[in-house]
Parts: C-alpha cells; structure tokens; sequence
C-alpha cells in the first residue's frame, strides 16, 4: 500500500469514527471545590436511558471540571459528594451560565450528607438567589417521563422524601435531592452507611435525565 492510500485509509476509519460517535450523549462527572467529585453515584441509569427510550447515550461518565470551558459540551452533569465545600468563582460563574445555555444539573448530597447539603444549598443561593431551590410537585414530568413514581422509597425515617429544583423561564434546570441518589447498589465496592438513600433511586435518575434531553 502506498502512503497516499495509508493515508486515504486512516482519513477514512477516523471520519467512521466520528460518524459512529455523532448523536451520543455524554454525561459529565463533576470535579468542583478543586478536588471533590462524586466517587459512588453509580452510572446505570445511562444504560437505562438507552434501552427504554431514543436516546443514545454514553454507558459511563466523562470527569469534567466545573471551571472549564469543556463543561459546556456536555448537556448533562452530576453534582454530589460528601464533606463541606466552597465554590471558586469561576465554578458559580460557569454553573449559573451552564444551565442559561441550556445544561441541566442533577445534584444529591452523598448518603444524605448534612454537611454537603448546607454547602450546597449556600452555594445555590450565591448562586441564583435565595429561595431559589423550591420542591418539585408529584406532577411533574420528571415523575412520570420514563417510569410512574409515586413516592420516593426509602427505609429511612430522616429521609427527606422529596426533590428542589431551580427553574429559569418556567423550566427546569436543576434537580436536587437531599437524599442519596447514589443508587449504590449498582456501584461497584460502594454503599451508603448512615445516611439515608432512594431506593428508586435508578428511576428517578432516569426520568430527569430524558426530561433534561427532550426539554
């Protein structure tokens, strides 16, 4: 083979490539507060998305900085973790302008994680206003876009047993739950002990996430 096809060829496997990969969803891992990031929230519900629905997404997520510019390729993110935090800001500039564009954030605090939860909700108030998380009606799309949810299940008597999101211009930009949304038993070598988590959590997961797509 001369060079002139060798290169001809690998023009061809990489424009294949490109092709095979167009209209794939890629979901982001957030990296925030320098080195924080979600180390158990389990990914299965990409799968899920997949096979019930249209839409072709990625079966894993991708690391991606809050700080970034790379942020904005992804039009859905996961924000969670345990422990306190503070938001640089350039990350609050970045998230507030992520979900204007377009970008949706699903957020939960790591095994209903009280220290997480006080600096997310601090953050979210820096960030859009106080007040700005408001519990989401049982009526919602997100309750019923995929899956019928009724109830948010858990054994735990502590739990929450809702979710708060922000709205701008009457849609939905940010889910949050206070309650685990780890799913941990799809998590490899993970769990959730002393806090309390959804037990449908992969259904819920997976209804934000088509409603976050087909908004």
């Amino acid at each position: 083979m001369t060079l002139l096809k060798k290169i001809l060829a690998c023009l061809l496997l990489a424009s294949a490539s490109c092709a095979a990969k167009e209209g794939v969803v890629q979901c982001g891992n957030l990296i925030y507060a320098g080195t924080k990031t979600s180390r158990c929230f389990s990914d299965e519900f990409l799968s899920t998305v997949q096979q019930k629905t249209s839409i072709n997404t990625a079966r894993r997520f991708r690391a991606v900085r809050l700080d970034r510019e790379e942020l904005f390729r992804f039009p859905f993110i996961v924000m969670t973790g345990e422990g306190s935090f503070t938001l640089t800001a350039k990350e609050r500039e970045n998230l507030k302008k992520y979900v204007e564009s377009g970008g949706f954030l699903l957020a939960s605090a790591g095994c209903s994680c009280e220290d997480w939860d006080a600096s997310f909700r601090r953050e979210m108030g820096i960030i859009f206003g106080a007040d700005s998380l408001q519990k989401i009606a049982k009526s919602h799309p997100i309750f019923s876009t995929i899956f019928p949810i009724t109830a948010l299940e858990t054994d735990e008597d502590s739990a929450k047993g809702y979710l708060e999101g922000v709205s701008l211009q009457g849609k939905l930009v940010l889910v949050y739950s206070a309650d685990g949304l780890n799913d941990s038993s799809n998590s490899r070598n993970c769990c959730c002990c002393g806090g309390s988590e959804l037990d449908n959590a992969l259904q819920i997961n997976a209804n934000i996430l088509s409603y976050a797509l087909l908004k």
